[in-house]
């Protein structure tokens, strides 16, 4: 059976965010190149979210929490929490407590003044953060 997937807003993740077992997993497709993004995320855009989970599982390995987002967090962000609670749901336990949505996406975070990152690099290492 697929685990539940529950919400986060931005202020509950916000003190969060630096913890060493939260992997923050950004779908959003090209937006991400050019909007910038929350430093440290994973990036896996959605188009090719599917073809990525085995790559996902692996980079996510020791994470007991996993945030999703999207730029809104309605479609995208939910659609591919959901389809990672699927494809871990029959593997052995990876040790995943919580999957969750970021409520208000990316623009909701970026739009209530939060930091975000511009950096290029992949992975995000944290840096160029800006309010």
């Amino acid at each position: 059976m697929a685990r539940s997937i529950t919400y986060i807003t931005g202020s509950q993740l916000l003190p969060l965010i630096r913890r060493p077992n939260i992997a923050i997993i950004d779908v959003r497709d090209d937006e991400r190149s050019y909007d910038g993004h929350i430093a440290g995320s994973l990036h896996y855009a959605s188009d090719t979210f599917l073809d990525k989970l085995p790559n996902l599982v692996e980079a996510t390995k020791g994470k007991d929490t996993l945030v999703f987002h999207c730029a809104l967090s309605q479609v995208r962000g939910p659609k591919c929490a959901r389809r990672f609670a699927e494809f871990v749901a029959d593997a052995k336990d990876l040790g995943v407590k919580d999957i969750v949505v970021l409520e208000r996406g990316y623009n909701g975070w970026e739009s209530s003044g939060r930091p975000v990152c511009r950096c290029n690099n992949i992975p995000c290492k944290g840096g160029e953060s800006k309010p």
